[in-house]
């Protein structure tokens, strides 16, 4: 678990941070989005113990780290935004090196470099000299690294920056994986679609001051007030309509090019409700699902004040 309390950083006059509440559960995949200067990457280096702040708490799995940010590093992996490599190493070289410096036995050093090569998909590169590794395995690679002393804390700083589409899903999915494996996660990045995809909490920041945390569904109904969802049948579209509109909390429905569109008001309950009706009434469904809202639109309107 991450909890900071009125977490401020100030480098002489400029604010860089200011009173920052921020509380991320254990084993959540939490997306930090933020503009250039916002605050996102000093919050990451606090947090890592990499600087001391002006003011505030910051406690990591209910240790206080405020007074002692060597601490951190012990208890978080961290990967900046542009992370250098030891181009003259090969790949498990470059692992054990790192290994070392967490004072790994052998044995160890070993069987974990083996272990995060092959988490990442670069076992068959183990050999390979770092200086051949394209950018999106050089980003797996550094992501291992953060992993050596089996951390459960990983603050990673645009790691899918400058990655091609196709690396973008590889780091996402690796991601995702983490996250299964218990690892609390904080994601910052620009690519606003990526982490709606991956996250299921968001916080967002502006001028060094969280302007909201929390699950981004509940942001997405606050913003919209109801549920928007996308259908895909086999049944007639003069069967699907009255269906979907004797149920109660379906504001609207119309067939589109592929589908149904309809918005929905109601919990996580009511929508499994509206599921089991629409099979009950015998429609073939062959998709249903909730259409993922544009997640630079929930950005701006957070930022512009249209959202408190």
């Amino acid at each position: 678990m991450i909890k900071t309390e009125q977490l401020t950083k100030r480098y002489g006059r400029l604010t860089a941070l200011d009173s920052l509440e921020l509380e991320v559960s254990a084993g959540a995949l939490f997306g930090f989005i933020g503009p250039n200067g916002a605050g996102k990457t000093t919050t990451l280096r606090l947090l890592a113990g990499l600087l001391e702040p002006t003011g505030g708490e910051i406690r990591l799995n209910g240790r206080s780290i405020s007074h002692d940010p060597g601490s951190a590093r012990w208890l978080v992996g961290y990967m900046p935004d542009f992370f250098g490599v030891y181009e003259d190493m090969k790949v498990w070289e470059y692992l054990d090196f790192f290994a070392r410096c967490y004072r790994l036995t052998p044995g160890r050093r070993q069987q974990v470099v083996t272990e995060l090569l092959d988490l990442v998909d670069l076992g068959h590169k183990r050999e390979a000299w770092v200086e051949s590794l394209s950018r999106g395995m050089r980003q797996r690679l550094c992501l291992a690294h953060t992993l050596v002393h089996d951390p459960q804390i990983l603050l990673l700083d645009e790691p899918a920056s400058g990655l091609d589409p196709r690396a973008r899903v590889e780091m996402r999915e690796l991601l995702k994986e983490l996250s299964t494996m218990g690892k609390t996660i904080i994601v910052s990045s620009h690519i606003l679609a990526e982490l709606g995809e991956m996250c299921d909490h968001v916080g967002v920041i502006e001028n060094g001051r969280l302007l909201y945390s929390g699950p981004l569904q509940a942001l997405k109904q606050r913003l919209h007030h109801q549920r928007h969802l996308r259908l895909r049948t086999l049944t007639p579209a003069e069967a699907v309509e009255p269906a979907l509109s004797r149920y109660p909390g379906v504001t609207d429905c119309a067939p589109i090019k592929d589908g149904w569109e309809v918005y929905f008001s109601g919990d996580d309950s009511a929508l499994a409700g509206l599921l089991t009706h629409l099979v009950e009434h015998q429609i073939r469904l062959i998709h249903f699902s909730e259409a993922a809202d544009n997640l630079e639109s929930v950005f701006m309107q957070i930022t512009t004040g249209e959202v408190e």
